[in-house]
């Protein structure tokens, strides 16, 4: 993360304070001369030691705004820091748990590799380990993307042909702390139907709060889906496929479609921190 230090608004009153007691301290100085009813006869080494005084005083000021500022500057630097070290650790605040296993996707058009939160959802983490490290995925097809929505797969074959898990469905597993976000990754089910989630899944092309558990429950007395990890890379790679043209099949609801030339997955690779 690309980071800027500002020095702005506390360096900027500084110094502006700074100035003004300097045009003050002139203007009194001038104001006094012009008071003068007589020409001034003091010795030369009197003014000289008030000149010195005067540029003494103007650079200790000088030193005390610059001292001030520079501790500023390492602070707010030192904020900086620790802020770019929070948001890259852990997408979202959700994950990147020391132990989390990572799941790189080779698709068609390149790469996306997946947290999965093994460590706050491990039914629904662990049955899609299992079908990745058996292979399950390989060959397998996005079946339905959409634009600022998601792209979907794990059922389909090229030729439209269907794929069943071996394990069949899984229990609806929610945690409160894993919401649909930019880049969450999920698991499909049969609508009406929390538990039967098997092998779909999709990714979150953008924030989709009305797949939440608790949106849900509280919207329309209804269940929510299980998201379970979340991109850490390739999210480029993420909304290209999201954005590809589709037939429209699934339009208006529940919306995208399949796409025009076939995403494919070459094979799912579990990665053990």
């Amino acid at each position: 993360m690309i980071k800027s230090i500002s020095i702005s608004t506390p360096n900027t009153y500084l110094l502006d304070i700074a100035f003004r007691l300097l045009f003050i301290m002139a203007a009194k100085k001038y104001t006094s001369d012009r008071k003068r009813s007589r020409p001034v006869t003091k010795r030369k080494k009197t003014d000289a030691f008030k000149k010195n005084k005067l540029v003494t005083g103007i650079v200790l000021i000088i030193i005390v705004v610059v001292a001030i500022a520079g501790v500023y500057v390492v602070y707010t630097g030192d904020n900086d820091n620790n802020e770019s070290g929070d948001q890259n650790n852990g997408s979202n605040g959700q994950g990147n748990e020391e132990g989390n296993p990572i799941a790189v996707i080779n698709t068609s058009m390149g790469t996306i590799k997946v947290e999965l939160y093994e460590d706050k959802l491990p039914i629904t983490a662990g049955n899609f380990i299992d079908l990745a490290n058996d292979g399950f995925y390989d060959g397998l097809i996005f079946h339905r993307v959409k634009d600022s929505f998601m792209i979907q797969a794990g059922r389909y074959y090229p030729d439209g042909s269907q794929k069943q898990s071996p394990y069949g469905p899984i229990d609806l597993e929610i945690h409160p702390d894993v919401k649909h976000v930019d880049g969450a990754i999920s698991m499909g089910q049969i609508p009406g139907d929390p538990n039967s989630a098997t092998s779909e899944f999709f990714i979150c092309d953008g924030v989709q709060r009305g797949l939440d558990d608790d949106y849900l429950q509280e919207t329309y007395g209804q269940r929510g889906y299980a998201a379970f990890g979340m991109v850490i890379e390739g999210i480029d790679v993420m909304r290209d496929i999201a954005s590809t043209p589709h037939d429209e099949s699934l339009e208006p609801n529940p919306g995208g479609g399949k796409p025009l030339e076939d995403v494919i997955i070459y094979s799912i690779e579990i990665e053990n921190n």
